[in-house]
């Protein structure tokens, strides 16, 4: 493959970045010397059909560092400059715990759901660990602050949460080239968690298939507690897109590949070769995931049905070499060859073979001469994440008859829909979908390749490169944009001056999510305010002419506990219900009938397990936050709507709010609170921070005037908005250390 490269200068910083496991460039050790060679790969091809000027590619060379010299170093860098690459190098340790180890033999089985070969070992992921902070090491030396990162495939899933940290204003891509998993299995993983938050890191996570996208969703709800929207994720203050690209094919090479001579005169021995035979052809990286032993069962199992399909077909089967010193693959390796030779041995005659084995790779041009001449291509693996060698014979395909067989479980099944379906471990219906492909009238044959051509021309691997690319500057603007109001530095700045410069001051905070963050844990004491925190509200409110209310959803008795002991602090509980001024509680509500209520939520926390029902003097509230994300989201649509039935034509109303379901009377809420205090305690300085409905009511009461903030994204009446709570715990701190005016109002 021929791919035009400008050359650039390392030590510069650039604006796109590229980081894989390993570089298009292979460095390797001939005669003593070495050797540097291109990459025809797909990604390396789609890499290189970006339009970015100022591009380099982070990887590792393939070459161990223990084999080096320090000069033979310093070569391999000054030699990748002309590529545009900058190497990462890895020992041999690393490539044996990092590499063959956790990603190999941890995570690649897993993610296949081959979960039985799956080794856990500390040593495997404290490489693993290591070698993505060598990789970010290396892309700060590449990376401009503002750079677009593209991260690839699961060897390097901490890496878009280690860049983020460092070069937290760069647009990170990352994309899965396997499967993701199902939760139940994505479980098994003692690191899950680390794993999960290090992609999350991203601005836009990609996958093959919306079934992987889901189970990605699937699993960040069960361990971070997330809820997305159309794909979208908010997480710390971040917003994350998920999103599906199913990578294609350089289908103009393959087109032009089949008017080279040198593949003409290939398809021609074969033809020769299989002059009276039809072909079944099976290419493969030699791996447990592609399912050659149920293919080789598969087609027994047609040989011993159809007898007359004997000396009239040959199966071709390439097995490319794949981890051959590793035990589960020499093991493999023999079942594969003992099986091929028994079939041929019980169904061979002197001269014909049933089965034809190569355990090679084969140049491209002879791959797609055996693609163009075969009649059927059985890609059956038992799990895998596309499956370009579906794509490339569909491709190979120009004016010539030729039937995909193709594995319900690979994610290239989504696209080619006119592919024979098999499910690889049903190997009598196997034996019949290959009866039926080589049965198939050519009319038919022409036809549904003709689809799958049209859709493999559309969406190449070019395509999908430039689309990943465009989505990905999609999504770092939404996630900038989804906090329209962003509070920034300069606005902090103004609101301290403000405050220092008023009369007076009032100031309305809420806490849970605004000073505090969730808690899975049903005891208030999880989320009890720190000494920090406590002595901050404790200065604030000892401020002249300075009026601070923390305003919850909580109990009485819980703000009591609490905050009770700090002067002139103002309380308000149940999110108005009760006001404490002057050291005393004040009821501001009236009591409704919640038999009803309370006996319903508690019916269905009784067969809910992580649920609780919280009994308030003014509400009752069901609690789901331990609550399985799938049966949370069952219950909640059954739990709204009994009780908006219960309550029609009363004083009570139904609200959600952050993992919980409260019934109270309408009467209460916040901004009738904050009408209250702001009449009382007129200030020419008003801060208000929350981050829900429950405040969105106060946001909404106060004046114009008021600086607002919301935690969070979305619309909101605040003036402003800030992903995290830290932000408005940074405020607090700058007021509580600030030197406000003492003159009187």
């Amino acid at each position: 493959m021929s791919i035009s490269y400008t050359v650039i200068l390392v030590d510069n910083m650039h604006n796109f970045v590229i980081v894989s496991n390993r570089l298009p460039v292979s460095v390797a050790r001939v005669d003593g010397k070495l050797t540097f060679s291109m990459s025809s790969g797909g990604l390396a091809t789609a890499m290189s059909s970006l339009e970015a000027t100022d591009q380099i590619w982070v990887g590792w060379p393939g070459i161990a560092e223990d084999d080096l010299t320090s000069a033979e170093k310093a070569q391999i860098t000054k030699e990748l400059r002309k590529y545009n690459c900058y190497p990462v190098h890895l020992t041999s340790q690393n490539i044996a715990d990092y590499y063959e180890g956790y990603a190999n033999d941890t995570l690649w089985p897993l993610f296949h759901y081959f979960q039985a070969f799956g080794n856990f070992n500390d040593r495997y992921y404290a490489a693993y660990k290591t070698v993505n902070r060598q990789f970010l090491a290396a892309v700060r030396k590449c990376a401009s602050p503002d750079a677009t990162v593209w991260v690839q495939d699961y060897q390097l899933l901490l890496l878009p949460g280690l860049i983020r940290k460092s070069l937290p204003n760069s647009r990170i891509g990352f994309f899965l080239h396997i499967p993701f998993p199902s939760y139940e299995i994505f479980r098994l993983l003692p690191e899950r968690r680390e794993l999960i938050e290090g992609l999350m890191g991203a601005d836009l996570l990609g996958f093959h298939i919306y079934d992987y996208a889901r189970h990605f969703l699937s699993s960040a709800n069960h361990i971070l507690g997330t809820t997305s929207d159309h794909g979208a994720i908010e997480y710390k203050g971040r917003r994350v897109q998920v999103d599906t690209f199913p990578i294609g094919i350089d289908y103009a090479k393959f087109r032009a590949t089949l008017s080279e001579k040198k593949t003409k005169q290939e398809i021609d021995i074969l033809g020769e070769r299989y002059k009276n035979q039809q072909i079944l052809l099976s290419v493969d990286r030699l791996d447990y995931s592609k399912g050659i032993m149920k293919r080789l069962q598969a087609y027994e199992q047609f040989l011993c049905r159809y007898p007359q399909y004997m000396k009239k077909v040959t199966l071709l089967i390439i097995a490319v070499p794949s981890r051959t010193e590793v035990d589960t693959y020499k093991q493999l390796r023999d079942d594969i060859e003992q099986t091929v030779s028994r079939i041929n041995g019980l169904y061979g005659t002197v001269d014909w073979a049933p089965i034809s084995y190569q355990f090679q790779g084969l140049p491209f041009n002879d791959i797609v001469a055996l693609y163009a001449r075969s009649d059927v291509a059985l890609v059956t693996p038992l799990r895998d994440g596309m499956n370009l060698v579906a794509k490339e014979y569909v491709a190979s395909k120009r004016g010539r008859k030729g039937v995909l067989i193709l594995s319900e479980t690979a994610g290239a099944a989504d696209e080619l829909h006119e592919a024979v379906f098999v499910n690889p471990n049903d190997t009598n219906r196997f034996a019949e979908s290959i009866y039926k492909a080589l049965t198939m009238p050519k009319a038919e044959q022409l036809r549904r390749l003709k689809i799958m051509q049209a859709r493999l021309a559309s969406y190449t691997v070019q395509h999908w490169g430039k689309d990943f690319i465009e989505q990905l500057n999609v999504a770092h603007q939404s996630h900038r944009g989804a906090l329209s109001k962003r509070l920034t530095q300069a606005n902090t700045k103004e609101i301290i001056e403000s405050y220092e410069a008023a009369t007076s001051r009032l100031i309305l905070l809420d806490y849970d999510g605004t000073l505090h963050g969730f808690s899975n844990s049903i005891n208030a004491n999880a989320v009890r305010p720190g000494a920090k925190l406590r002595t901050q509200l404790r200065a604030i409110a000892s401020h002249p002419h300075t009026h601070v209310c923390i305003i919850s959803g909580r109990p009485r008795s819980t703000l009591e506990q609490w905050f009770g002991d700090i002067p002139h602090l103002l309380l308000v509980a149940e999110h108005g219900a009760w006001i404490r001024k002057s050291g005393k509680w004040h009821q501001n509500a009236q009591h409704h009938d919640m038999a009803q209520v309370r006996e319903l939520l508690q019916g269905y926390a009784a067969r809910t397990p992580g649920s609780i029902v919280e009994e308030k003097d003014f509400a009752t509230v069901w609690h789901y936050r331990r609550v399985n994300p799938e049966l949370a989201y069952v219950r909640n649509a059954g739990i709204r709507r009994e009780l908006n039935q219960l309550v029609e034509d009363t004083e009570l109303a139904v609200y959600s709010g952050n993992k919980i379901i409260e019934v109270k009377p309408r009467s209460i809420h916040k901004g009738e609170i904050a009408k209250l205090f702001d009449a009382e305690y007129p200030s020419d300085f008003v801060l208000c921070a929350g981050d829900d409905y429950t405040d969105e009511h106060m946001f909404e009461a106060l004046d114009n005037q008021a600086h607002t903030i919301k935690v969070g994204f979305g619309s909101t009446h605040a003036h402003y908005q800030v992903g995290t709570l830290e932000r408005v715990l940074d405020l607090v701190e700058k007021m509580s250390r600030a030197k406000p005016s003492s003159r009187p109002r």
